[in-house]
């Protein structure tokens, strides 16, 4: 399965999408997590990622988010980054994913960082926007322990990954 590629659809909340082609490292009925190697230099919110860094996705249909944590080629933890995510489905073939605006950005030193939550439409959904609140005080509340979840479980891959 570690040399399986799948396709990552994301669509926004606009309805555009995008794709990307990762590494598949694991694929369950409720889980799959792939790997991503940046090929450009990119800013995630002040936070400097290079070409050549890894993220490694984690998606589950029945949580409302899914998480990218990045890591530099030496396997140094650069940030985790949680999207509040509906309409997650896996297959073998691809992971498809909305993405509802809202992010949390949580960096090594513990700092956790809501963003974007001044471009929730004002006309959206109540139900959608309760959906995303609730889904932010979640995260939140256990990020520390998440945090821990995600570093164990990318550091079983790195070998790998790396």
């Amino acid at each position: 399965m570690n040399g399986t590629t799948i396709l990552e659809i994301k669509e926004k909340y606009s309805g555009l999408q995008q794709a990307f082609k990762c590494r598949l490292l694991a694929l369950n009925d409720d889980e799959a997590v792939v790997l991503y190697r940046l090929t450009a230099d990119y800013q995630l919110h002040g936070i400097s990622l290079s070409a050549g860094d890894i993220s490694v996705g984690y998606f589950w249909p029945s949580r409302p988010y899914n998480v990218y944590h990045f890591l530099n080629p030496d396997g140094q933890t650069l940030a985790f980054y949680t999207n509040i995510s509906d309409r997650t489905t896996i297959s073998i073939e691809k992971i498809y994913w909305r993405d509802l605006i809202v992010d949390i950005l949580t960096t090594p030193d513990g700092r956790c960082r809501v963003l974007d939550r001044e471009e929730l439409p004002a006309d959206m959904d109540p139900t959608l926007l309760s959906y995303i609140e609730n889904a932010c005080e979640e995260l939140l509340r256990a990020s520390k322990t998440l945090q821990k979840e995600w570093a164990r479980r990318t550091a079983a891959f790195i070998g790998s990954i790396i």
